[in-house]
């Protein structure tokens, strides 16, 4: 089971980047595909996420500015981030939230993050 993250970078403030992340090998039913960010210093926060049934959350901070996409068939969760600001920079990680066979109890799985840095 892998979750591969790309994109990122470094950009200006203003500028906008895109991150994908992509499941393979995962077996397990897909509550819901994520992604949060954690800044130095800082706890990990939730960013913006999809829902199986298409119900799409975002952080105060980032609606009207991050765009999440999410493709179930193939397990794959997109962030368009536009207009971006120095406090953005963080590192970014992909997460899926899933149940295991009838169980109600829900588990994480973390992409392994790759770095967002919003330059002044």
């Amino acid at each position: 089971v892998q979750l591969q993250a790309s994109g990122g970078g470094l950009v200006q403030a203003g500028g906008s980047l895109s991150l994908s992340c992509a499941a393979s090998g995962f077996p397990y039913t897909i509550n819901s595909m994520n992604w949060y960010r954690q800044a130095p210093g800082k706890q990990r926060e939730f960013v913006a996420g999809v829902a199986t049934d298409n119900t799409i959350t975002y952080a105060d901070s980032v609606r009207g500015r991050f765009t999440v996409s999410a493709e179930y068939a193939r397990k794959k969760v997109d962030l368009h981030m536009m207009s971006l600001r120095p406090e953005d920079s963080a590192v970014y990680y992909c997460n899926i939230k899933y149940r295991r066979g009838f169980s109600t109890c829900e588990y994480d799985r973390w992409g392994q993050g790759t770095q967002v840095t919003v330059s002044s």
